[in-house]
Order: structure tokens, then C-alpha cells, then sequence
């Protein structure tokens, strides 16, 4: 995975991802091959700032029916990273 927005899908937006913010906890959703290092540095080039901490969750695919039909949802992997304290706030989650 060369490109860094390649890693970063998207940022997660709940209530408890946002109660997170406070403490410089940022919730993403990211690429499912994606290790913690690339994930840390995708977003330290991104958002140029100091990443501490990067936790991640990996989710099975539900199993889904329509009709006689079967399959699964798509799996995905999310990520809650830690910015170090003298980093600045991400001005992604402004108006959150």
C-alpha cells in the first residue's frame, strides 16, 4: 500500500467516538490488510501530526440473506488512534 488515503477509508463518527475526541481519541475507518505502523504513518503524513498509540479492530462479515440467496457483508477494520499531547487537534472533526 503506497498511498496513504489508500489506508485511511474514512473517520468513524458515533457518540462514543466523539466523547473519545476530548482525550485526542480518533476513531477511522481503515484498510483491512493495513498494519499499525502504516496506519500511523498514513496519518501523521496526512494530518501531519504526532501519533502515540494506535489500537485496531477487526470485524467478521455478517451473514445476510435475500431470499434463497446467502452471503456475507463486507469485513472491515477500525482504528482508534492516540495523538501525542502537544499535537495540535485534527481539523477533520471541527464541527463535531
Amino acid at each position: 500500500m503506497s498511498n496513504a488515503r489508500d489506508i485511511i477509508k474514512r473517520p468513524v463518527i458515533t457518540e462514543r467516538s466523539t466523547d473519545l475526541m476530548g482525550e485526542k481519541k480518533y476513531t477511522f475507518e481503515v484498510d483491512v490488510r493495513a498494519n499499525k505502523t502504516q496506519i500511523k504513518d498514513a496519518l501523521e503524513e496526512i494530518f501531519e501530526v504526532k501519533v502515540a498509540k494506535v489500537n485496531t479492530m477487526n470485524y467478521k462479515g455478517k451473514s445476510k440473506r435475500f431470499g434463497r440467496y446467502t452471503g456475507y457483508t463486507a469485513r472491515r477494520k477500525k482504528a482508534i488512534v492516540t495523538l501525542t499531547p502537544e499535537s495540535k487537534e485534527l481539523e477533520f472533526f471541527e464541527g463535531v
